[in-house]
């Protein structure tokens, strides 16, 4: 069964999270610099089949997008260029980052790995594709 794959797009690095081949659960997979996320989704894709793409998308507290949002959806774009028979679904990305952290912190992760901003940004991939799963039912 093919896998979701989501995206917590950002400026600078890029959090990205899969599922397992059952569509189940929701796991980090990496995070990448965003200038070179298409090749690493265009390698990835070479190796998994991908059902659909996940994206977060940045709103804020009035539901309105935030200034981020402008990015994202340049990025969409170039992700239908280049992936033009796999779907895109956007999910709302609030509090993602701030769930993320204390995720970690509940976990026991150490204050040194709580800085590294590349885990906080796969994390919340992770739970944006979960948030997107569950809500499918």
């Amino acid at each position: 069964m093919p896998r979701l794959l989501s995206i917590d797009y950002g400026a600078k690095r890029t959090g990205i999270a899969v599922t397992d081949p059952l569509q189940i659960i929701a796991t980090a997979l990496d995070t990448v610099r965003t200038h070179d996320l298409l090749d690493f989704l265009k390698k990835y894709a070479q190796s998994e089949v991908i059902e659909a793409f996940v994206i977060g998308m940045p709103r804020k507290l009035d539901n309105t997008e935030s200034e981020n949002a402008a990015r994202v959806h340049a990025f969409i774009k170039l992700l239908k260029k280049s992936f033009p028979d796999i779907p895109i679904h956007t999910h709302d990305e609030r509090f993602t980052s701030s769930m993320a952290l204390q995720s970690m912190i509940a976990g026991g992760s150490k204050k040194s790995e709580r800085r590294e901003k590349g885990n906080i940004d796969k994390i919340s991939a992770t739970i944006i594709l979960q948030s997107f799963m569950e809500s499918r039912g």
